[in-house]
């Protein structure tokens, strides 16, 4: 298995630690990887396997385990001496039905450290929130980011300029799930591996679990956002577009599906930041998908618009560094991201191209009229080198996503 250190060194910082890890991402992201490789580190430390107890509940195995009582007590079989730490790992957990009470008895009840994985964050609220308050940490995992994506396609060096321009193109076209690194030199296969994925968290992680009445209005409704990506929309305009395309519909059923799909970890929504007033706005947001290949896949050639590709690629980027995004409203003006974490923030522009003067100075008008000394910089696929303008800085896209970063 290739490892995902970003993840893994978390879950070694968080070990031990009188906490529940819990994992969420997007199905076939990575998250029962990431658990196998965590099993072979407790594995390398010492850690005997009779007391790691490690279950994946899509698998057979487990098929019987449909509730919380049958989950503790298979569970508290496998557990030996209470004197020392039993590691338990399970993937999935949120097929089994109640599933928090088990792992609150489990803290109660012994010595114990729990990581868990789910695909959907239904398993984040409610009765776990009630029951684990205060004793979990969420883990959020994305699909590849373009080193990993580079590791993962078997590229040591970043020396070879030509081959790493080549694989960005795929990364750009075919996006970043793990699995995809083995079949994109082959767009057929690549395309059946992504619908079967997007049927999958659609069936499973939405219209299952929510009981989705009308699968497909949801089905529009994920187009519609693929399609406009990185576009400020409401969800009046949503539901006006798709009563005319024939799909009747209401805003109040819009927002209800949206919150659905954001659920899955499909698709996030970003809100815009008036930064002359200070405050988040509540409309006209945006939304970027977990994943440009699934994008593609559901947009297609048409709406392939590479600027809102670029994009979205950068917002991931930027929430995978674990900064907090808005977008920026200064008057009429608009900034791409404004990113925060702790006492830090940056302003980025995203721009397929700033070649030209026009685009240039359009590009720059926003970041220009903010009045703060935080840092500000346009990321561009330009592979022309910009001396930082009136400082703001200029970089090209796959420098930025090959920079070291804490």
């Amino acid at each position: 298995m290739k490892s995902r250190n970003q993840y893994l060194n978390k879950l070694v910082r968080w070990k031990d630690r009188q906490v529940i890890k819990v994992i969420t991402g997007v199905r076939r992201c990575g998250k029962s990887s990431l658990l196998m490789l965590y099993k072979d580190y407790l594995e390398k430390s010492n850690v005997s396997d009779d007391h790691i107890i490690f279950m994946n509940f899509e698998s057979m195995k487990y098929v019987d385990i449909l509730d919380y009582k049958s989950l503790y007590t298979t569970i508290t079989k496998e557990i030996k001496k209470q004197d020392m730490k039993t590691y338990i790992l399970l993937d999935e957990i949120q097929l089994v039905d109640g599933w928090e009470r088990c792992i609150n008895g489990l803290l109660v009840d012994y010595n114990v450290d729990i990581y868990l994985t789910g695909s959907n964050s239904y398993m984040l609220s409610s009765e776990l929130a009630t029951l684990l308050s205060g004793r979990y940490v969420e883990i959020k995992m994305l699909p590849l980011s373009f080193k990993e994506f580079l590791d993962f396609s078997e590229i040591k060096t970043y020396n070879n300029q030509a081959l790493i321009d080549e694989r960005f193109n795929s990364f750009f076209r075919y996006g970043g799930l793990p699995s995809v690194t083995l079949f994109d030199d082959d767009e057929n296969l690549t395309n059946e591996l992504l619908i079967g994925i997007y049927n999958t968290v659609v069936m499973k992680d939405i219209i299952q679990k929510n009981s989705v009445r009308d699968p497909a209005l949801l089905d529009s409704l994920i187009r519609f956002l693929a399609a406009n990506v990185g576009s400020i929309v409401s969800t009046k305009k949503i539901s006006d577009y798709l009563t005319s395309a024939g799909r009747k519909t209401t805003s109040e059923t819009i927002d209800n599906y949206i919150s659905m799909v954001i659920s899955s970890f499909i698709i996030y929504k970003v809100n815009r930041y008036d930064m002359k007033g200070k405050m988040h706005l509540k409309t006209f947001e945006k939304y970027y998908l977990v994943d440009t290949g699934i994008r593609y896949l559901l947009a297609g050639s048409k709406f392939i618009d590479e600027g809102y590709v670029l994009e979205n690629i950068v917002y991931l980027e930027l929430i995978r560094r674990e900064y907090q995004v808005s977008i920026g409203k200064i008057g009429d003006l608009e900034v791409d991201f404004i990113a925060t974490k702790a006492s830090e923030k940056i302003y980025v522009q995203v721009s397929l191209t700033i070649s030209d003067d026009k685009t240039r100075k359009r590009e720059l008008k926003p970041l220009l009229a903010i009045n703060d000394n935080y840092p500000k910089c346009i990321i561009t696929k330009d592979k022309v080198a910009f001396e930082d303008i009136e400082g703001i800085h200029v970089i090209n896209i796959i420098d930025y996503l090959l920079e070291d970063y804490v």
